[in-house]
């Protein structure tokens, strides 16, 4: 049985992880490591602490990960303020038609709270879920499962009637730890042979996770 559908945002609902990706680039090499896209990618979703010491064990003590994090948050202000907010395609049919199924919706995003309403409310999406969640708001971030436990508390379900729609590996665990049923709609990466077994399925876009709730609702 699916009783609601959690979604990620960065990645999922919002065309951002390319920025994040150029940013942290920037951010760091700025501060003189060679620091690449694979880097980059390797901090998607990731708990700052364990973001912090995984850029210190590659980089060494010298890599001040909240310092350059702090840069890499301004990069990519100044590129949604030139390239403008995206929302990806199919997301607004997706949410009508789980509405008009009955199936509850939320959002438990690693991006702070605050930020996560206004990028939602700016590309009209906000007010479309039961609730949003961040991993701000809980002990530990993914790839933990305390945001997505957090999230089924807050609508009132179990994690096993739940499907948690993510882009990266760290939400995939994140959510498969928790005990949803994790799919996976890639942005940056495809899955690998650590994440495709976690995995419930793999949605090419956010329309085909209509077609992954159908075969449910019809079991």
């Amino acid at each position: 049985m699916i009783n609601a559908v959690i979604f990620d945002m960065d990645g999922v609902l919002i065309d951002t992880e390319k920025h994040y990706n150029a940013a942290w680039c920037e951010a760091a090499r700025s501060a003189g490591f060679d620091f690449t896209s694979r880097h980059a990618l390797l901090l998607r979703s990731l708990d700052a602490r364990l973001a912090s010491k995984m850029m210190k064990d590659i980089f060494g003590e010298g890599f001040d990960y909240f310092a350059i994090r702090e840069v890499r948050r301004r990069l990519v202000a100044e590129r949604l303020a030139q390239y403008g907010l995206e929302k990806k395609p199919g997301i607004d049919a997706l949410l009508a038609f789980l509405r008009e199924k009955g199936i509850k919706t939320a959002v438990a995003t690693a991006t702070p709270i605050e930020l996560t309403y206004r990028h939602l409310e700016n590309i009209g999406i906000k007010d479309k879920f039961d609730k949003i969640v961040s991993a701000k708001q809980v002990p530990n971030g993914k790839p933990a499962p305390d945001v997505y436990l957090y999230a089924c508390e807050q609508i009132n379900e179990t994690p096993q009637d739940c499907i948690a729609v993510e882009d990266s590996p760290n939400g995939i665990k994140s959510a498969y730890a928790a005990g949803c049923r994790p799919v996976m709609v890639p942005d940056l990466t495809q899955p690998d042979e650590e994440i495709t077994p976690l995995l419930y399925g793999v949605a090419k876009t956010l329309a085909d996770i209509q077609y992954i709730v159908e075969k449910e609702l019809i079991r």
